[in-house]
């Protein structure tokens, strides 16, 4: 075969690989080369010059896609390797699995299967970017801080009157999110934790950040009242002088979505963090809206009991442009041990919320989200996460 035709067979296998270039963005890059032909007229210069700019888009696009495809066939066909020789040696079968969480059944962390996710279309011209490996954003330190007045209740698109006793906006079942508070007892745990974290720009396709953008919007009567458990509690409160929000545990297809991204960029996201390397027993995901006056004080995600497997926190930032509020800032803090219990050691690494931005840090770290500034109260205008953990 000619060199030529090895490099269109290959192009062939390329595109039959949905993975790699979707049936949508398929026929999305042929309905814009055919607009552009048509725009461009008789000039055969300019629809060169067209057709150089989409391949080189697509061609870089497809080249990052691929390397990601062709790296977890290798990785995973190592691993199976290493387990297949482990089991001749030792005369037994190892195996790694990858468990969702089953669905609770008592008010516990929302742990949630995760349905396969559709191929996602691209919007016309240049193909967006894909994650990229990750680097480290080092925020900068500031000085201790006092925590906000105590909030008021949670407020609807239309601004409501503070409800009676405690319960989710805009009706529906409360879901519960478990952490455990800055109060936990540390007995096992070290006496200084240094807050890092890691932060990658541009995370999600264009796209795929305007299909959750629309999904959540269209799920807005699915949102309940956050609640909290403390290992002072049975079960899960709402407590507006600890945390308010508003949260959507069934996040559908987007999940698994999100999980595939998140899997694709975990080795480097470890290695900057210091953290060892892990198999994935279980993932859960939510959708939290943070509008006027909202907040959560300082905690953490992980401690014992329930929450004890708890490893990586997650948070995806997304809100609608232009954007409508202020605040909200992820403040994750140095901790140290007081009277067996975690206190901010005075500084903290603020992150403000960014478009299509992803943290990465340790469950166990404390931290807190700054109040929400959020004139409108639409809940459209509010500021969105898709966060979450993975345990192991």
């Amino acid at each position: 075969m000619t060199p030529k035709q090895i490099l269109d067979s290959f192009s062939e296998t390329l595109m039959q690989d949905e993975r790699i270039l979707s049936v949508q963005e398929h026929s999305l890059l042929a309905t814009l080369l055919q607009h552009a032909k048509a725009a461009s007229g008789q000039s055969v210069e300019t629809q060169q010059a067209v057709r150089a700019v989409i391949a080189s888009a697509v061609g870089e696009t497809v080249a990052q896609r691929a390397f990601a495809v062709l790296g977890g066939s290798i990785v995973e066909r190592i691993l199976e390797s290493s387990v297949s020789n482990d089991a001749g040696t030792r005369g037994s079968t190892a195996s790694t699995t990858e468990l969702m969480a089953p669905p609770p059944t008592q008010p516990q962390p929302p742990g949630v299967v995760l349905p396969p996710s559709p191929s996602q279309p691209q919007p016309p011209g240049k193909m967006p970017p894909q994650p990229q490996p990750p680097g480290v954003h080092v925020p900068p330190k500031a000085p201790s801080h006092t925590h906000p007045k105590p909030p008021k209740p949670p407020l609807r698109d239309t601004p409501v009157g503070p409800p009676k006793q405690p319960q989710p906006p805009g009706g529906g079942s409360t879901d519960v999110t478990v952490v455990s508070e800055g109060t936990t007892a540390v007995q096992e745990q070290p006496p200084l934790l240094s807050a890092r974290c890691v932060v990658l720009d541009e995370f999600l396709a264009p796209q795929e950040l305007e299909e959750i953008m629309h999904f959540v919007l269209e799920n807005e009567a699915g949102f309940a009242a956050s609640e909290v458990v403390s290992p002072r509690s049975a079960g899960g409160v709402v407590d507006y002088e600890h945390r308010r929000s508003r949260v959507l545990i069934d996040v559908g297809q987007y999940q698994d979505l999100m999980l595939n991204r998140i899997k694709g960029v975990l080795p480097q996201v470890l290695q900057k963090l210091g953290m060892e390397e892990f198999s994935i027993a279980a993932v859960e995901a939510q959708v939290t809206a943070s509008n006027d006056g909202d907040f959560f004080h300082f905690h953490s995600d992980s401690g014992s009991g329930q929450v004890a497997s708890r490893y990586l926190t997650f948070v995806y930032f997304f809100h609608r442009e232009p954007r409508q509020f202020e605040g909200g800032e992820l403040l994750i803090h140095d901790a140290c041990v007081e009277n067996g219990s975690y206190v901010s050691a005075g500084s903290y690494q603020t992150i403000t919320p960014q478009q299509n931005q992803i943290v990465f840090f340790p469950c166990e770290l404390m931290h807190e989200i700054a109040p929400v500034k959020c004139p409108s109260r639409l809940f459209a205008d509010s500021r969105f996460t898709l966060n979450g953990w993975l345990r192991r």
